[in-house]
């Protein structure tokens, strides 16, 4: 193998092992969901306009093409926001866990919005991922709540990704660019809600602690913008499959990383790893039939 792509592999395990530690921060920034993600889109936001300031590829839209990416940036906005409730109301390993519905509602939404037919096979093997959340789902009632948030974050996030791939087809605009605009986007709206969301919880509060603000810069950007950035340069030399596949190390690197900083293990007990067995199944079962559709 040459050396460009073992640069490129190492990015991009480099890039996974900083996404898998997102959830993390969510549990240690003491901010509720909302705020904590308006801040990280917020940092976010201004961290790309730098980078593509520096290299000139800022530019304006379309007004139709914005449009249709502000909806994206909607979409991406709930999902962090369902990601980070989950973790509150949960735990980080669970609320990684619950991700793994993406496929089932890819599954069942792309042919809707596509216009294509239905795969049953693509709907079964999602299934066994869906019977591993039930699982986990009935092991403890405290963490149903989580659960309900994290499946919300695998229905919204099933959305974003149907969409934006659609939308970036369509346009022909550059992922980064996609990237920079559903920021903006889903801050602008989560701005808009903000008072709301204030006077619903007046006891709450939306300005972060000493710690907080020592957290949110390097959260919001080389845990938010880093993956991403890595991602498109292993792109350049290994193909989108293997990255796809190699993502599903995420989840697993979550749920190590919230074992040994919380010891989560004791939150958690025999169902919770049988269902996530279950998830693994299904996700190794979807890749393999993934590759041999490939070649065929």
């Amino acid at each position: 193998m040459n050396t460009t792509k073992d640069n490129a592999y190492l990015r991009l395990h480099i890039g996974i092992l900083i996404a898998g530690g997102t959830g993390i921060f969510g549990r240690m920034i003491s901010l509720t969901e909302i705020p904590l993600v308006w801040y990280r889109m917020l940092t976010a936001s201004i961290v790309m306009v730098l980078i593509m300031l520096y290299n000139r590829r800022l530019h304006r839209l379309p007004l139709p093409h914005l449009v249709k990416i502000s909806g994206c940036g909607a979409l991406l906005a709930i999902h962090w926001v369902m990601f980070y409730a989950s973790i509150k109301a949960s735990n980080v390993s669970i609320a990684v866990v619950c991700i793994a519905l993406d496929g089932f509602f890819t599954a069942l939404l792309d042919p809707l919005i596509s216009h294509r037919r239905f795969s049953l096979r693509e709907v079964l093997l999602s299934l066994i991922a869906l019977a591993g959340i039930l699982l986990i789902f009935g092991f403890d009632s405290r963490y149903r709540l989580g659960i309900i948030f994290g499946i919300l974050t695998s229905f919204f996030y099933a959305l974003f990704s149907i969409y934006s791939k659609g939308i970036q087809h369509t346009t022909g605009h550059k992922s980064s660019t996609m990237l920079l605009y559903e920021l903006i986007s889903g801050w602008l709206l989560l701005t808009l809600f903000l008072p709301f969301y204030s006077m619903l919880n007046p006891s709450l509060s939306l300005t972060p602690s000493t710690a907080d603000w020592i957290m949110l810069p390097i959260f919001g950007s080389i845990f938010t913008i880093g993956p991403f950035l890595l991602q498109l340069q292993a792109l350049r030399s290994i193909s989108a499959f293997t990255v796809n596949l190699s993502y599903n190390l995420e989840p697993i690197y979550s749920i190590i990383f919230a074992l040994i900083i919380f010891d989560e293990a004791n939150e958690l007990n025999r169902y919770f790893w049988l269902g996530v067995l279950l998830i693994i199944l299904s996700v190794v079962l979807q890749t393999i039939y993934s590759r041999h559709k490939k070649r065929v």
